[in-house]
């Protein structure tokens, strides 16, 4: 390499200094984050409806062990791959991430060349005519960070990919409850489809039989009616139930985002509650600060805080710092000579010293943009407690509603079947055999519902308690 072109070590030290000086010299004007207080109680509501619904020590329970059903696993996991809502969710982290890069790069000089050719001709013969060169390389413009500007809009910028983060585990964490929610509900809805089927062939043989005793004269043709009312309800219902099957699956097909095997969906309600783990809640509601959404809004909050740094910092002047070198020349074959090298370093400040209080008020709106963000992670965190407490009391009072549904479907078909017996030997009215059918068909469509309910609880419950992302770390004071 020809010595011309060269830097001097003295330049590049000279170099080296701006830049450390740039880099360590900055300061934060940002208020230090203070993480606040939680604005619900340590522990859970205490009552007859929460006996038995926290654990001392819960453990933080993957989707695969709350729904052990290999078939839903399979169906979630298909879900994980293809839903639509996922892709978008996984768009806006890869987008948010790269904007953190986007804002990070101001923080430190970018270099630069630029290469020129000219071609200058002047009347008269006056002046330098002819092709004029020049190569220069540098770096222009480079913002010395002094209060903070840069590095607490970075700091803003990382948070809210974090919170699109944590916004995208809670779509993940919806999409799962959501399949798991889905595929106990077409299991209820299969069993109601039975009970319609089996309700409309009892109907259907109790007409038969009235309608025999109205031609033998013992019986009335209103009774032949009331029992052609409770066939045509069973039929409609029936009806009813093969549309809310194809809803179902139409739902699930959404919700995994493609085509699955119907056969692998479950037939009964009672084979999904046997596959449903229960899910432990601690005493302590701190596990519900880990749940994404609460975090979410903690990283919106850390991110208006830093704002505030943003805001802040350009009250203050602006200093910027330039190094260039290079070399102008007049041929192209003399480009590179010792003469022709020039170096400038040089620095500007700006002030604004008067802008109608504009930048002030930047600061107030910053200022409020983070009470409103500490509002919303204070609401969020308050949902979350009353979402679980109510899943809770849900918890601690639906074995008993399950037993008493089940021993009144158990008691209603007893009498139906004693009461039909002795309708046939003409011992009781038709009447009397008709409010036993209703009362057994109402029996049994209560006790499914009930055990969907059971269902429901235990994946709300997964849902509430933020899944397996209760046992992510907590953010700490690094990413402010």
């Amino acid at each position: 390499m020809r010595p011309s072109m060269r830097i001097t070590r003295a330049r590049l030290k000279r170099t080296s200094a701006l830049l450390a000086a740039a880099l360590l010299g900055a300061c934060s004007m940002a208020p230090k984050y203070v993480q606040p207080d939680s604005p619900v109680p340590q522990s859970w509501p205490d009552g007859e409806a929460y006996r038995d619904t926290v654990s001392a020590e819960p453990r933080p329970l993957t989707y695969a062990e709350v729904f052990a059903d290999p078939a839903l696993q399979g169906l979630i996991a298909q879900a994980l791959e293809n839903n639509r809502n996922l892709r978008v969710a996984a768009a806006n982290i890869a987008a948010a991430r790269a904007q953190v890069k986007v804002t990070r790069a101001n923080q430190f000089p970018a270099l630069a060349t630029t290469a020129s050719a000219t071609h200058q001709e002047t009347g008269g013969g006056f002046g330098l005519n002819g092709w004029s060169y020049a190569l220069r390389a540098g770096v222009s413009n480079f913002e010395l960070d002094l209060f903070g500007r840069l590095k607490n809009a970075t700091a803003a910028q990382v948070n809210t990919a974090l919170s699109t983060e944590a916004a995208a585990r809670t779509v993940q964490l919806g999409l799962i409850a959501d399949i798991a929610q889905g595929w106990a509900t077409y299991a209820a809805d299969r069993e109601l489809l039975r009970i319609a089927e089996d309700t409309a062939r009892i109907a259907g043989e109790s007409v038969r039989l009235t309608r025999a005793r109205l031609e033998g004269g013992i019986a009335a043709r209103s009774e032949l009616r009331q029992a052609q009312q409770v066939l045509e309800t069973a039929r409609s219902d029936l009806a009813a139930q093969k549309t809310a099957l194809a809803q179902d699956v139409n739902a699930l097909r959404l919700l995994v985002g493609a085509d699955f095997d119907e056969s692998a969906l479950p037939g009964s309600i009672t084979r999904v509650n046997a596959a449903l783990a229960e899910v432990p809640a601690s005493a302590d509601t701190t596990i519900l600060l880990s749940r994404p959404d609460v975090l979410e809004a903690e990283y919106s909050l850390r991110a208006a805080n830093a704002n505030i740094g943003v805001a802040r910092a350009q009250l203050f002047p602006t200093i910027s710092l330039s190094a260039l070198t290079g070399f102008a020349a007049q041929s192209l074959s003399g480009l590179f000579d010792e003469a022709s090298r020039s170096t400038s370093y040089g620095g500007s400040g700006e002030w604004s010293i008067f802008n109608a209080g504009g930048r002030s008020a930047n600061v107030g709106v910053a200022k409020a943009q983070r009470d409103a963000a500490l509002a919303a992670y204070e609401g969020a965190i308050q949902t979350a407690f009353r979402e679980t407490a109510d899943a809770l009391a849900d918890q601690g009072t639906i074995a008993e509603r399950l037993n008493a549904a089940t021993n009144f479907t158990e008691v209603s078909a007893d009498n139906a079947r004693l009461v039909e017996a002795t309708y046939r030997q003409g011992m009781a009215s038709s009447l009397e055999n008709l409010d036993a059918q209703r009362s057994l068909y109402a029996a049994r469509q209560a006790e499914v519902g009930m055990r969907l309910a059971r269902a429901v609880n235990r994946i709300t419950l997964y849902r509430v308690l933020g899944g397996e992302w209760v046992s992510q770390p907590r953010p700490d004071e690094a990413t402010n």
